[in-house]
């Protein structure tokens, strides 16, 4: 066998070694935009690069290599983008720029136009972004590498890492819904999954690490298994039996696709999942719903809303919401908050309706004026504030289990509750990335809950 026959393995080891010895000096920042499914999925390239010999630095560290992850979610994360290209050319004018994710999937040209960008690699690409810089050097015209989003098929398994205390691990892609609204299934293609036996494995993986909660996060992803032998309910079943992992939260899922089942299991016989929920309803009228194309009305929410309270009363519910969607009147926003204040819910995630290229919603006509937009939104970040602060005191002198993080914040640590309370204390670095029996005292000026903690060795 010849000394350079590429189905040699030591020559393939050699070369690998040579390319880390070639990398060793160079350094890779990152920033990502967006959404948990976002982050899992930088971590993984990072640590693909680091695996290639660069070291991984902060993003004003004058790194070599800057990677920004894009969202296209809202016209803001466009221009965050942009803002990112050109605070990096500040930083390292000389510092190659890659942009990936939803943004570079749906709008390669125009970010190829930002001056100091270098390669724009698309939903498919971006995994093998290590190969691309490896074989391309600083040059005058911008690359871009992505195919259509029809041809991508493929299920990247990631997980973030770096954080001792959580892990998002990604369960699922893409989206099949095409919500009139909604970018996602342009930017990175039809749902689909690994086989529940190979997410176990990733989680198995988590599990060797200090890591003790691990958030599922994805697309939609209660759509896992897109109807076939496997579903999500047999995942969050498969995942409750993974040693070495306290907690796992459901990150997101869709009304209609959050079963009795699920919602039996997590909340009276798993060990691990917690009681927490996020579910997106986007409006509370029926008749903004179906322009949504959603495939549920308000009365299914609001039932899945009392199954959850039925079985846990101390269950924490996130709402997401849409104001200033075309054709919204004044008095079917007024129909959505009357039924959000009815709704036993936590706390609103309150998105501003923005239109988007190419999808369905543009073209309904009847925009709502940007001002009344910003005026609904207010009102409904105010209610959000009511149902938090009203959720919060439910708790109050209820004992529960924290989980505390490791920042120092001005003399306090924060962690949270299984039920997503938001709890402080005096930074004592012995409680990072453990568990903490508490009692919860009060609520403090920021909306932050005190605690007293009853294990005296921590305390």
């Amino acid at each position: 066998m010849g000394l350079y026959d590429k189905n040699d393995n030591n020559v393939s080891k050699i070369f690998f070694y040579f390319c880390i010895a070639m990398n060793q000096y160079k350094k890779v920042a990152f920033y990502t935009l967006g959404c948990k499914l976002n982050f899992s999925e930088t971590s993984t390239i990072g640590r693909s690069f680091q695996e290639a010999g660069y070291a991984k630095v902060d993003y004003d560290a004058n790194p070599d290599i800057f990677v920004i992850n894009t969202c296209s979610v809202t016209e803001n994360a466009d221009k965050k983008c942009k803002q990112l290209v050109k605070r990096a050319m500040k930083i390292n004018p000389e510092g190659f720029v890659a942009i990936i994710g939803c943004f570079a999937q749906l709008k390669p040209e125009s970010i190829a136009s930002i001056p100091g960008v270098d390669i724009v690699l698309g939903a498919n690409e971006k995994f093998q972004i290590v190969e691309h810089i490896e074989s391309l050097e600083k040059q005058e015209k911008t690359i871009i590498s992505n195919k259509n989003i029809k041809e991508t098929r493929d299920f990247v398994p990631a997980f973030s890492m770096g954080d001792r205390t959580r892990s998002f691990l990604k369960v699922q892609d893409g989206c099949d819904y095409f919500c009139t609204f909604c970018t996602i299934p342009l930017a990175r293609g039809k749902s689909r999954n690994a086989s529940i036996k190979k997410t176990i494995e990733q989680a198995e993986e988590i599990a060797k690490t200090e890591i003790k909660e691990v958030v599922l996060t994805g697309v939609n992803i209660g759509d896992f298994g897109q109807g076939g032998e496997e579903n999500f309910y047999g995942l969050v079943k498969a995942l409750d039996n993974v040693g070495g992992i306290e907690r796992f939260r459901i990150s997101s899922i869709e009304p209609n696709l959050l079963s009795d089942g699920i919602i039996d299991f997590t909340l009276k016989n798993s060990k691990r999942f917690v009681p927490h929920f996020h579910i997106p309803l986007q409006s509370g009228s029926n008749k903004l719903l179906k322009a949504m194309r959603r495939k549920y009305q308000r009365e299914l929410f609001a039932d899945r809303i009392k199954a959850i309270k039925a079985h846990r009363p101390d269950a924490c519910i996130g709402v997401d919401v849409i104001v200033g969607f075309p054709g919204e009147t004044d008095e079917d926003f007024m129909e959505t908050v009357d039924f959000l204040k009815d709704l036993e819910v936590s706390y609103l995630h309150v998105f501003t309706y923005s239109e988007r290229a190419n999808t369905t919603a543009i073209k309904l006509g009847d925009p709502v004026p940007m001002n009344t937009r910003k005026e609904r939104s207010k009102q409904l970040h105010v209610l959000s504030y009511k149902k938090k602060r009203a959720f919060y005191e439910t708790n109050v002198g209820r004992k529960e289990t924290v989980l505390f993080e490791n920042e120092d914040n001005d003399g306090y640590m924060f962690g949270f509750t299984s039920n997503y309370v938001k709890i402080k204390t005096p930074f004592n670095p012995k409680l990072a990335n453990t568990f903490c029996d508490i009692t919860m005292d009060g609520i403090d000026r920021d909306g932050i809950m005190k605690c007293t903690l009853l294990d005296p060795i921590k305390a």
